[in-house]
């Protein structure tokens, strides 16, 4: 991705004393995680990780607890070294800089949105968004017209005076994105933000924030273990397992193709039915007449596009008998009908 915002190569993070004797061991014999631990007293947090976030784009990082994600995302802002590997931001290797640029990008193009959201109990909400800035060394004046901006943008004018102790923990959670929002970060890193939010709110926030990220365009790695949320708010999705990465792709690429039984397991339970796509299962023309034998194009044949999700498929097959067209400019690409759309639903294959 020529144009990544966010690039991790290779990244490896090993916690322990023997820490660089375990990953010269790894390298030249390729021990695995128990010999590691067994061997050097060592802990493999993240595994050879590698990923590429581009200008605007949500990446969702899920796994159960334990899977290294939070761990991983850590490292985007060197609050964790890497034991191996390299971290590009905006195209520099921040494991070249030196403390002070380091600080000023954590400041300035970073910004960081945690489940807990740690808000000065003492501070006006207003203060607290623009705690960050104060320690920039921005006046009071034009820290305050910024919070209220950061408040408008998460629905919050009028409460820059309140405590944080006077707002609902959804309100809570919205303070500390617009705290993140106040600085203007190129960059938004959100550490399962929403987790411990009651499920109405919780689809309220994430409604919430892929409208402002619209708007904003701004380049966020999303940590969830909720595959539900992944696919609701991410454009691509990594699934972690032990510190790996095993397979990352948009949620379609995940639901139809799974790289193993770990991720099919994760997405058995999932509806395909916004998520799967016309192209996904159509079948091409040819091979359909091979079978069925010719279509009577002059037929009234409903019609989709390639794009269309299975959602739009089963309401177009309820009132036609005849198969569904899926057409790009007047021609016809491929062929759903209404047995290639069971297998389809269920995930099987027509073949």
């Amino acid at each position: 991705m020529s144009d990544a915002v966010v690039e991790l190569e290779g990244v490896w993070k090993v916690f322990g004393s023997r820490a660089a004797e375990a990953m010269s061991a790894i390298r030249a014999e390729g021990i695995g995680k128990p010999e590691v631990l067994e061997r050097y007293d060592a802990v493999v947090g993240v595994k050879d990780a590698s990923f590429s976030v581009g200008e605007g784009e949500i990446f969702c990082l899920m796994g159960l607890s334990g899977s290294g994600k939070s761990t991983l995302v850590r490292h985007i802002n060197r609050l964790i070294e890497p034991t191996a590997g390299t971290i590009r931001i905006l195209g520099e290797d921040i494991g070249q800089m030196r403390t002070e640029p380091l600080r000023a990008l954590r400041a300035t193009k970073i910004g960081m949105v945690f489940q807990n959201m740690a808000l000065l109990p003492h501070r006006s909400v207003r203060d607290n968004i623009g705690f960050a800035l104060e320690l920039r060394g921005m006046d009071a004046y034009h820290r305050a017209q910024l919070a209220d901006v950061a408040l408008e943008k998460v629905s919050l004018h009028g409460y820059g005076d309140r405590l944080p102790s006077e707002l609902s923990g959804g309100m809570q959670q919205r303070v500390g994105l617009a705290r993140a929002l106040a600085a203007d970060p190129e960059i938004l890193l959100m550490d399962e933000p929403f987790s411990a939010l009651d499920p109405l709110i919780r689809r309220n926030l994430q409604d919430e924030f892929l409208g402002l990220s619209a708007n904003l365009k701004k380049t966020t790695v999303f940590i969830t273990h909720d595959l539900d949320e992944a696919i609701r708010m991410g454009d691509r999705i990594g699934i972690m397992k032990d510190g790996e990465i095993v397979q990352i792709g948009t949620a379609e690429d995940i639901v139809t193709a799974p790289a193993d039984d770990y991720v099919a397991d994760f997405v058995a339970g999932i509806s395909r039915l916004k998520l799967v796509s016309a192209a996904k299962i159509m079948v091409p023309p040819g091979a359909f007449e091979a079978q069925h034998g010719p279509l009577d194009l002059a037929r009234d044949h409903p019609v989709a596009r390639p794009e269309d999700d299975l959602d739009r498929l089963v309401e177009l097959s309820t009132h036609a008998d005849l198969p569904v067209l899926i057409k790009a400019e007047d021609k016809v690409l491929g062929v759903v009908d209404k047995n290639t759309l069971l297998h389809g639903l269920q995930g099987s294959s027509t073949e």
